[in-house]
């Protein structure tokens, strides 16, 4: 696949998958971001392969659409790094900005999309609001499921893997977070939201 050289303001979409870079992080409950992603990818044929502005991404067309699929490199916390950067130099408003992200207050194999609205107490997607200024960014929440008891410690939570008995449902709702994304794109993020948020 060849691709033209990279110039502003080209894409419609930008679409951002979040959780932390490294095998040690794979398949965590923080990664759901980077497993949707990665279902996007093979979808539609969109492959990872530049690493500029702190990120991997790749460009394709999905519902007609041009679109960036991005995964930030700078660790969940400073998500918006890359984000900022890859809007701007793309001269992507923050409204055709779709970010994908794990939430602790969702079961496993729920998935639920909001037009706007603030991170939730989710870091990557804070750090993303901060640094582009606004609340109005659309996201897709995937769950991963509520801590165990109350004094589990979350960062231990969020970094632990699905367990086995749950991986059927937790690939399911990545999936439906890709469909969703294809869904806001072709026929408007209220459609996804009747479709997909359960």
């Amino acid at each position: 696949m060849f691709f033209k050289k990279d110039k502003g303001g080209s894409f419609e979409y930008l679409i951002a998958g979040l959780g932390n870079p490294g095998r040690e992080y794979e398949n965590t409950r923080h990664n759901a971001g980077f497993v949707a992603a990665d279902i996007i990818s093979d979808k539609f044929n969109i492959s990872f392969n530049k690493s500029k502005f702190d990120a991997l991404y790749g460009d394709g067309t999905i519902g007609g659409a041009r679109v960036l699929v991005v995964k930030p490199q700078t660790y969940m916390n400073l998500s918006g790094t890359a984000v900022q950067k890859l809007s701007a130099f793309y001269k992507i408003p923050a409204s055709r900005i779709i970010v994908m992200h794990d939430d602790v207050s969702l079961d496993v194999g729920k998935i639920r999309i909001r037009r706007k609205g603030s991170s939730g107490g989710q870091k990557g997607l804070a750090n993303i609001i901060e640094l582009l200024g606004t609340e109005e960014i659309p996201r897709i929440k995937i769950g991963v499921g509520s801590k165990p008891h109350p004094d589990y410690d979350m960062k231990d939570w969020v970094l632990g893997r699905i367990p086995a008995e749950q991986q059927t449902d937790f690939k399911l709702s990545c999936e439906n977070a890709a469909k969703a994304v294809a869904e806001i794109i072709s026929r408007g993020i209220d459609s996804a939201m009747n479709k997909y948020s359960k």
